[in-house]
């Protein structure tokens, strides 16, 4: 298959790049930083340059991962999120329904699911943690999210009106940056991460992975928005107890943890205030991840018959 694979250059199509082409794809990078993986350099806000691109190398389909991120939100103006975010979104699109493309994954963010009005209560003390799922009505609380969810807006209309199979996926935290949550300052990164992997986290490969099982699953599918996060060991009625003492939920699921972490140095969050089920990926969609908080376990108790 002829694969356009816009972020070719970021975390994300550093790692996927060479996994679609390990599968027999032919894949064209674009995006606006040169590497290994981006043949070519650009903007997908460059209308002319996506359409001729999608044409030129008759590209079978499309993974949107390029995007400005919410990082970007110190550097960059709201203008500048719309051309590269909305624009350039509806330019693969209409490139995509101009040349005939079979399907298009979207990654899309789960941070377009946090409205200002549940941060409010994570930052004033909610009485419970929030279960996130994809039945909810988004209302980003930033440019960000709110230039992610008229992207996904956009995907759905062109199925719609085209009938383009469309995936999105609302990938929950990857990247490998240190995390910016407040109680996560005075852990290391890697028991941050850790913990993260119970309620809002996957590693790189399983997100590339992700992708890999959306593109093959697009036209089957139609269109879909999918959560793609580590399996929870939570459910909904936990969420109570999240909010109050996250370590002894914690310890229910796994007795062993807290004398595995003390070995480590490691500390658990004091308090959990979201969890994203990922259930409907797994349940429509096929994926579940391959990593998850049981394997960090795994790996500490075999460091300890060391």
């Amino acid at each position: 298959m002829r694969i356009l694979l816009t972020g070719s250059s970021g975390w994300l199509g550093s790692v996927l790049a060479p996994r679609l082409r390990g599968l027999g794809n032919d894949v064209v990078g674009l995006d606006p930083v040169a590497s290994g993986e981006t043949q070519i350099v650009g903007s997908i806000a460059d209308r002319d340059l996506v359409m001729d691109t999608v044409r030129q190398h008759r590209i079978e389909a499309i993974i949107h991962s390029g995007a400005l991120h919410k990082p970007n939100i110190e550097s960059h103006g709201n203008s500048a999120f719309v051309a590269t975010n909305v624009q350039g979104t509806l330019n693969l699109l209409d490139a995509a329904v101009a040349a005939g493309v079979e399907r298009f994954v979207f990654t899309s963010t789960t941070s377009l699911m946090i409205s200002q009005a549940i941060r409010e209560g994570f930052n004033g003390g909610a009485r419970k943690a929030a279960w996130l799922t994809e039945q909810m009505s988004p209302e980003p609380r930033n440019i960000y999210g709110v230039t992610k969810l008229s992207a996904e807006h956009l995907c759905r209309l062109y199925h719609l009106q085209h009938g383009l199979p469309v995936v999105v996926l609302r990938t929950a935290r990857f990247f490998p940056e240190a995390d910016d949550m407040a109680h996560a300052i005075e852990q290391s990164d890697a028991n941050t991460k850790a913990n993260e992997l119970l309620f809002r986290r996957l590693t790189m490969e399983d997100a590339a992975q992700a992708h890999v099982a959306a593109l093959a699953k697009a036209p089957q599918l139609g269109f879909d928005i999918f959560i793609v996060c580590a399996p929870t060991p939570f459910r909904p009625q936990d969420c109570d107890a999240l909010i109050r003492d996250a370590p002894s939920v914690v310890e229910r699921y796994f007795p062993d943890f807290s004398s595995l972490y003390a070995r480590r140095g490691w500390s658990m969050f004091a308090s959990i205030d979201r969890v994203y089920d990922a259930s409907r990926a797994r349940d429509r969609l096929g994926f579940v991840c391959k990593t998850s908080f049981a394997d960090v376990l795994a790996v500490l108790r075999e460091e300890g018959a060391v």
